[in-house]
């Protein structure tokens, strides 16, 4: 993340949420909303919904979600669990967690 240019880096209004959960639990809100401030959050719109529905469904994940709001953006996933995201027709994965 540090080495992204200013602006470069923006998450989901579901991955937000998703996180938030997680803050929540570990009553870390204020800390995590520090982290929110230096990412945008993009909202979930209808051509990321309209994007949702060609997917192959997976019941109870927010990832699709997340999938269908990067494919109607045009924009790159970035994730450690890549697995989960391969069936996804047309998506572009990054994992920034295993050295290039």
């Amino acid at each position: 993340m540090e080495a992204a240019r200013s602006g470069a880096l923006v998450t989901s209004a579901i991955a937000y949420a998703e996180v938030m959960i997680g803050a929540a639990r570990r009553e870390a809100i204020t800390e995590t909303r520090r982290l929110f401030d230096m990412i945008p959050v993009l909202p979930f719109e209808l051509s990321a919904a309209e994007a949702y529905v060609t997917l192959p469904f997976k019941r109870g994940s927010f990832d699709r979600l997340i999938a269908a709001h990067a494919l109607a953006l045009d924009l790159t996933l970035v994730t450690d669990n890549e697995c989960d995201f391969a069936d996804v027709p047309g998506l572009r994965v990054e994992n920034w967690t295993v050295p290039s």
